[in-house]
């Protein structure tokens, strides 16, 4: 059998393991292998340095909407958080923290941008290939996460526009903003946090609405030295805050799929929120979301109303008709001259461009196998494509709690199918096409009833409609069901008695 040809024949160096990333995802997953005795894998990063999405969302203002306590690895807690909700710095540092107390950085190859990883039907392995070289592997593990990729709006003209722009996550720090004409696009969990923090900036700042969000108070603030110094010396103190916060986001599960009309609750807070600080009818009318809350993402702020009601701001809800070299254009009819535009427009939660770079058996491509939406066996494993495993996968993420809980519940479980294949000594394992289809089944069933299917789109779901991002539930269900291994669901063999499709 023929395989691709490797991007340098010099360069291809064999390992038990790949993964991709190093968010919490990948750093995971590395220290999980060395807890098990295993050192021989390789990390890529497309990067310079570890951190994932913390290190590259460095926009002003950049924080986690989940508080510090339950945002971080439950084996290695910080008792430094210097607030509530984590910012930006304290999250790339605390990922570096990990990463050299752990001793990962001989295991890591940065600037190395995966562009393909070939199943090699004959031996079993992975070619993974790189911008830096190639890796022949017995397993993949793809920790890049879903909002790795940041993604421009499809308006026409948008690539004539001649002035200076850039996306959020790419944010240009190098460019004033003093003074300018700027144009903020999109008005998400990003813009929510830095069009405050550049507000004061700007001659004029206009800020494009699609659809208004439904926001809630940020309840943030310091951690006193008292509470530090509880946390470190008394680490119970630490683990049953940790464990309020949890209760307290699980609780919002009750309404976002077990009983919606619960979300009632938050939709009176929301509203109480907008009527306490915007004055203005009109503006309040422009903010005040229709569908129903829950549906999407709820954020959190206490400063993006009082921020849309400066002198130099202006809210446009109407919509862009086109983009030209120096203005944008309205659906009214307005011309607003731009010096720079500020996309705030997030990124490809569905259709990640990395499902086009991944070939499983006889060749098939991921994207393709996910064309009318992504689905997993417990958002870790495809069939087709055995060896390889995600973390936060399709249906993994959440609406009320911490992701790090889930990447954790993932490691463990795919941590269990790497020992299942060792033990039945078995060349690959790849979960069961019957058991992948009844699990989806029944997580579309079960995400049907809930909060998201009706009342708006988000990016939730994919362009089938079909909701491929969202755990239909409490995350300890989540980790209950993963717990639940059951060899019979995978299928372990060697080349000569692979499954077939």
């Amino acid at each position: 059998m023929s395989h691709p040809p490797l991007t340098n024949s010099d360069i291809c160096t064999n390992t038990r393991l790949v993964i991709v990333g190093t968010g919490f995802a990948g750093l995971g997953m590395a220290i999980r292998l060395k807890e098990m005795g295993i050192d021989d894998f390789i990390i890529i990063e497309r990067a310079n340095d570890v951190g994932g999405t913390w290190r590259d969302n460095r926009y002003p203002g950049a924080a986690c909407d989940v508080p510090s306590h339950l945002y971080s690895f439950s084996f290695e807690p910080n008792t430094e958080w210097s607030r509530v909700y984590p910012t930006q710095p304290e999250l790339e540092a605390y990922l570096q923290n990990v990463t050299d107390k752990w001793n990962l950085r001989p295991h890591i190859r940065f600037s190395h941008s995966l562009t393909a990883a070939h199943y090699q039907q004959d031996t079993g392995h992975w070619l993974v290939k790189t911008s830096g070289g190639d890796f022949r592997a017995r397993f993949v593990v793809c920790g890049n996460g879903g909002l790795a990729e940041p993604k421009l709006p499809d308006i026409p003209g948008v690539e004539n526009f001649g002035g200076h722009h850039f996306h959020s996550a790419t944010w240009d720090h190098n460019y004033s903003l003093d003074g300018k004409r700027v144009a903020v696009i999109g008005t998400g969990a990003s813009a929510i946090q830095f069009v405050p923090q550049i507000a004061d900036k700007p001659a004029k700042l206009s800020v494009y609405q699609r659809t208004p969000n439904w926001i809630i108070p940020r309840h943030d603030r310091a951690y006193h030295r008292v509470e530090k110094w509880l946390f470190k010396r008394l680490p119970f103190t630490r683990k049953l805050l940790r464990a309020k916060i949890y209760c307290q986001n699980e609780m919002r599960v009750l309404g976002m799929v077990l009983h919606p009309a619960l979300m009632k609750i938050f939709r009176i807070t929301a509203t109480w929120n907008i009527r306490r600080q915007v004055a203005d009818p009109d503006l309040r009318n422009k903010l005040t979301p229709t569908f129903p809350i829950g549906c999407k993402r709820i954020l959190i702020s206490n400063d993006w109303y009082p921020a849309l009601q400066k002198p130099n701001v202006e809210v446009e809800t109407s919509g862009i008709r086109e983009i030209t070299s120096t203005s944008i254009i309205s659906n009214d009819g307005s011309v607003r001259e731009v010096d720079c535009i500020i996309f705030g427009t997030g990124f490809y939660a569905t259709e990640n461009p990395i499902a086009t770079m991944i070939h499983g058996r006889d060749g098939r491509v991921l994207a393709d196998v996910w064309a009318d939406g992504e689905e997993a066996y417990l958002g870790s494993s495809v069939h087709g494509f055995p060896n390889f495993f995600f973390i936060v996968g399709p249906n993994v993420t959440l609406g009320h709690s911490s992701m790090v809980y889930m990447i954790e519940t993932q490691i463990a479980a795919i941590s269990r199918v790497l020992e299942a294949a060792d033990e039945a000594s078995s060349t690959t394992v790849e979960v069961r096409e019957e058991v992948q289809d009844t699990y989806n089944r029944e997580l579309q069933t079960r995400l049907g009833g809930s909060v998201w299917a009706n009342g708006c789109d988000s990016w939730y779901k994919h362009r089938s409609g079909k909701i491929t991002q969202l755990w239909p539930g409490f995350t300890f269900s989540f980790r209950r069901r993963n717990r639940d291994f059951k060899q019979s669901d995978y299928i372990f063999s060697t080349p000569s008695t692979e499954a077939t499709p």
